[in-house]
C-alpha cells in the first residue's frame, strides 16, 4: 500500500516538473539568446482602415528617433577630415540668451547680388528670426557670390555663419574659404559636403517664386495611373526612352551614350549637355508619368527632382553620391525609389514589382513634401533656417515625424511641443483624441459691457472647463461681484485694446479647444455643446456657426468677399466658433508682424487671416454647424464691416501668402433628427430648433 502511494508521489510530482519546465521554456530561451539579438517588441498601435494603404508613411517607431539619422554618427570622421562639426565650429552660447536670431549682411557689403539671392535675402528679412542688430544675432547670413568675406567685420573665421551657394559644384565655385562657416549648397557631393554641418538644397531657377508657389498637380487623393511606367526631362538624345503601359509591358527607359551603349555611370556622362533649367516639352511627360528618371551624380539632378514632385511623379534616383536635398530630416525612402546606378538593369522589375498601395502613398508624399519644403524659395529658406536651428536646440527639436508627415516641419512648432499628441494634426496618427473640455475666450471690445447671459449659457455646458474674458475695453473691468455666479472657474484678462489680442497663447488657457467669442454672440447651451461635439471629430479645423465666402471677380481682377452665398462657405467666423489652442501660437510666433498689425490697424479682418492659417496648414475648409435665428438677427447688425475694407484684407493676405489657401465648403453639420417631424421629446439638442 505504500509502495502504491510512494509511486503516485512520484508522478505527480514528475508531471508538475514537466509542466514547470514546459511552461518556463520560452522564458529560458529568451535569457539564452543575447540582447541584441532578441526580436523587438511590437508598438501597441491602433488599426486604422488605411493602415495598409499607407505603408510608406512613417511608423511609431520613428517618434522617438532622433532629427538627425544614424549617418550622422558613421561618418563624423569625414567631417573631422572636412573640418568641422556643429560641437567645433559653432558657438551654441550665442544662442541661449537671445534665442535663434537671425541677421542678414547688407547687400553694400558685398558684390552685387544675383536676383535669386536677393530672393533668399527677403525671405530671411521677412521671418520671424531675422534682427537687425548684429550684437543679438545666433546666426549670420552671407550670399553665397559675396567677395573677400575675410573683409567682413563679424566673421571671426567664418564661424556662426551661413552661406547660401545656389549653384551646384564643389568648394573652388565659392571663390574663398569658408573656414568655419555652414554651406548651404545645391547638390552637393561627398567630398565637399560636411553631414550635419552644411546644408543640402535643391537647385531652382533665378524665376522661381520667392512665396507661395505653384500648387502640386495632384488634384484627387487618389490619383489615376500615369500612362507611361517612366519619363525622363531633359536632354533625351542622349537616353533611350520608352513607355510603359498595359499594351507595352517590356519597354523600359535606359540610359547610354551616342554608341548605343549602356553607360557605365560616368560623372558627366548623361548631364553634360544640359546646362538649362527652362522647362522643355519634354516636362510635360512627368505629367503623364508613374515614375520619374533622376539622372545620376548630375550636377543639375535636383532640379529634376524638384520637376517630378511638382509633377506628382515618383523620383526614381540612382546616386551613389548624391546628398539629396534636406535629406537630415527628410526620410526620402517614403517618396522616391533609391537605387544605386550599379543596379541599372533591376529598375524594370523593381518598378513593376511595387502593389498598388505603395505607388499610391510614395505618390502622396511627393505631394506633401512639394507643398511643405519647395514650392517657393521661402519655403526652401525657412527649412534650412529651421534645420540649423533643430541642431542648436538639440533637446527641443522635432522628432522626424514631424517633418515626414503633414503639414510638416514648417508647421509643427518645436516652442509649442514636440509631442505628437500636443499637436492638433496628429491625433490619429498618435492614436489619440483631444480632451473632452475646452475654454471659452470671451473678447469684450471697447462699446461692449459684461456679457452676463453669454456667460450663463456657455458655463451651462458640460464640456466647458473655464471662462476667460479678454477685456479690451477703455474703462476697467467690473469688480469681481459685478460678474455672474458660474460653476467654472472665470478669469478676466485685460487686453492691449488689439485685435489681434484674442488669438494671444494666453497661458491661463488650459484646454486643447477654444470656444472664441464676442461679447455680443448668442448662443444657447445646447448650439455650444453639439459644436464642441463635432469639433472633437474635426480638431484641425475651426468649427462654427456664422460662414462667410470668397470669390475671384473676374471685372476688377481681385478677390471678393461675401455674405450672400448661403450654400457656400470658406470662413467661419470666430465670433462663435471652435478650435485649438495651438493656432494661437501660430498666428503669434509664426506669422510675421507686419500682418498681424494690419489687423490690429482695419480692425475688422482678425477671423479672415485666422482662417487663412488654418486653411494653409490643413489644406481644408471649416466646417459649419446649425444655429438659430436669434443668433442670425444678433450677429449682423453688430459687425457693421465695410465691404471695400473687407476686399482689401482678403486681397493683401492672399498677396502675403502668395496664392488663396481659402477652401470652399458646402458641407453643414446637423443633429440626429435635427427638424424632422417627430416629437422634440426623442431629440438630444431640442433647444437648437426654438425660434
Amino acid at each position: 500500500m505504500q509502495s502504491r502511494r510512494r509511486k503516485y508521489l512520484w508522478l505527480i510530482l514528475s508531471a508538475s516538473w514537466l509542466l514547470l519546465i514546459l511552461l518556463a521554456a520560452p522564458r529560458l530561451r529568451q535569457l539564452a539568446i543575447p540582447p541584441s539579438l532578441r526580436p523587438k517588441t511590437l508598438t501597441s498601435w491602433p488599426r486604422w482602415l488605411d493602415q495598409e494603404l499607407l505603408l510608406s508613411f512613417v511608423g511609431p517607431e520613428e517618434l522617438s528617433k532622433d532629427p538627425c539619422p544614424p549617418s550622422c554618427s558613421t561618418h563624423q570622421w569625414r567631417n573631422q577630415r572636412l573640418g568641422c562639426l556643429m560641437e567645433t565650429c559653432f558657438d551654441t552660447s550665442r544662442c541661449q540668451s537671445q534665442g535663434f536670431k537671425v541677421f542678414v549682411y547688407p547687400t553694400g557689403l558685398t558684390q552685387p547680388i544675383s536676383k535669386v539671392h536677393h530672393k533668399v535675402l527677403a525671405s530671411i528679412e521677412g521671418s520671424r528670426y531675422h534682427t537687425a542688430n548684429p550684437e543679438e544675432a545666433c546666426l549670420f547670413v552671407l550670399p553665397g557670390d559675396a567677395l573677400g568675406p575675410q573683409l567682413l567685420p563679424l566673421w571671426n573665421g567664418g564661424q556662426n555663419h551661413l552661406i547660401f551657394h545656389l549653384h551646384p559644384g564643389s568648394w573652388p565655385d565659392l571663390g574663398f574659404d569658408p573656414g568655419q562657416a555652414m554651406v548651404a549648397r545645391a547638390s552637393p557631393t561627398p567630398e565637399t559636403f560636411r553631414l550635419g554641418f552644411d546644408v543640402s538644397l535643391p537647385l531652382f531657377p533665378q524665376s522661381y517664386p520667392q512665396r507661395g508657389g505653384s500648387q502640386s498637380q495632384l488634384t484627387h487623393l487618389i490619383p489615376t495611373p500615369g500612362e507611361d511606367l517612366l519619363a525622363f526631362e531633359g536632354q533625351l538624345d542622349m537616353w533611350v526612352t520608352g513607355s510603359y503601359n498595359q499594351r507595352d509591358q517590356n519597354a523600359i527607359l535606359i540610359p547610354s551614350d551616342r554608341h548605343g551603349e549602356t553607360s557605365k555611370g560616368h560623372r558627366d556622362g548623361p548631364c553634360k549637355q544640359d546646362q538649362t533649367t527652362e522647362q522643355s516639352e519634354d516636362q510635360k511627360r512627368l505629367y503623364n508619368s508613374t515614375f520619374c528618371f533622376i539622372p545620376p551624380n548630375c550636377r543639375l539632378g535636383s532640379f529634376h527632382l524638384l520637376q517630378a514632385l511638382k509633377a506628382g511623379c515618383i523620383p526614381v534616383v540612382l546616386s551613389r553620391g548624391w546628398e539629396l536635398p534636406f535629406s537630415e530630416v527628410i526620410d526620402w525612402g517614403t517618396a522616391a525609389i533609391i537605387i544605386d546606378e550599379r543596379h541599372l538593369y533591376q529598375i524594370k522589375s523593381v518598378l513593376q514589382g511595387l502593389p498598388p498601395a505603395r505607388v499610391l502613398a510614395l505618390r502622396q508624399q511627393t505631394q506633401f513634401l512639394w507643398d511643405a519644403y519647395f514650392s517657393s524659395v521661402e519655403k526652401i529658406v525657412y527649412t534650412t533656417l529651421e534645420i540649423v536651428r533643430d541642431r542648436i536646440f538639440r533637446a527641443a527639436s522635432r522628432p522626424r515625424l514631424l517633418w515626414n508627415a503633414p503639414p510638416g516641419g514648417l508647421l509643427a512648432l518645436p516652442t509649442f511641443s514636440t509631442h505628437l499628441g500636443d499637436f492638433p494634426f496628429y491625433y490619429l496618427r498618435h492614436g489619440s483624441r483631444p480632451s473632452g473640455r475646452f475654454s471659452a475666450l470671451i473678447w469684450v471690445g471697447s462699446l461692449d459691457q459684461p456679457p452676463v447671459k453669454l456667460i450663463q449659457e456657455v458655463a451651462g455646458s458640460q464640456h466647458c472647463a473655464q471662462i476667460l474674458v479678454l477685456w479690451s475695453n477703455d474703462s476697467p473691468p467690473p469688480a469681481q461681484g459685478k460678474w455672474p455666479q458660474t460653476t467654472v472657474p472665470l478669469t478676466v484678462i485685460e487686453g492691449r485694446k488689439k485685435k489681434s489680442d484674442r488669438f494671444f497663447p494666453y497661458s491661463a488657457i488650459s484646454t486643447d479647444a477654444i470656444l472664441s467669442l464676442d461679447a455680443h454672440s448668442a448662443l444657447s447651451t445646447s448650439e455650444v455643446n453639439f459644436a464642441f461635439v463635432v469639433w472633437q471629430s474635426f480638431p484641425e479645423r475651426i468649427v462654427g456657426f456664422q460662414t462667410r465666402s470668397h470669390f475671384w471677380d473676374e471685372t476688377k481682377g481681385s478677390w471678393g468677399y461675401t455674405d450672400q452665398r448661403p450654400n457656400e462657405f470658406s470662413v467661419v467666423l470666430t465670433a462663435a466658433a471652435f478650435y485649438h489652442r495651438y493656432y494661437h501660437n501660430l498666428f503669434t510666433h509664426s506669422l510675421p508682424a507686419p500682418l498681424r498689425d494690419l489687423v490690429d490697424e482695419l480692425s475688422a479682418c482678425e477671423d479672415i487671416l485666422m482662417n487663412f492659417l488654418v486653411a494653409e496648414v490643413t489644406k481644408l475648409p471649416p466646417i459649419k454647424v446649425p444655429q438659430r435665428k436669434q443668433l442670425q438677427e444678433v450677429l449682423s447688425p453688430q459687425h457693421p464691416r465695410a465691404e471695400q475694407q473687407l476686399k482689401n484684407c482678403i486681397n493683401r493676405f492672399a498677396s502675403w501668402f502668395g496664392r488663396m489657401p481659402l477652401v470652399h465648403s458646402q458641407l453643414r453639420l446637423d443633429p440626429v433628427l435635427f427638424k424632422d417631424q417627430v416629437s422634440v421629446l426623442r431629440k438630444k439638442y431640442r433647444h437648437l430648433e426654438r425660434l
